[in-house]
């Protein structure tokens, strides 16, 4: 399975949180699926921190670069392709984020690792 992680699914499993449910966790830790975390989580994390809204424990260079390479999980980037693939979205969802996870999920036939119920009204495969 090819899952692509929200941001909030990436922060709880590299913070060994319980909010992320043992379901989605056992799917990010199977060696025969491969995990994604957008650009574009990237973006949002950057900005939470920016604004006082998320505290790392380490740099956030080093902390992301780490932890993708010991979790073994790849970047996706925004292509032109995901970018179009938003304007033809519903608005059931309103956060730009969540918006180009749910057009990258879509394009790259991902399944989207959220605890966002908000997601289910769009033609994307959810796991949670």
């Amino acid at each position: 399975m090819n899952l692509l992680l929200d941001t909030h699914a990436f922060l709880w499993f590299i913070a060994g949180d319980n909010r992320l449910s043992q379901t989605a966790r056992s799917l990010i830790e199977n060696p025969e699926n491969q995990v994604f975390l957008s650009q574009v989580s990237l973006w949002e994390i950057a900005i939470k921190i920016s604004l006082g809204k998320l505290t790392l424990l380490q740099p956030f260079e080093r902390l992301i670069a780490d932890q993708l390479r010991e979790n073994q999980i790849q970047l996706l980037d925004i292509r032109l392709q995901h970018a179009a693939g938003v304007i033809s979205l519903p608005f059931h969802h309103r956060d730009p984020f969540d918006r180009m996870l749910i057009a990258q999920a879509q394009a790259e036939h991902l399944t989207l690792v959220s605890e966002d119920s908000a997601i289910t009204q769009y033609d994307v495969l959810r796991a949670w």
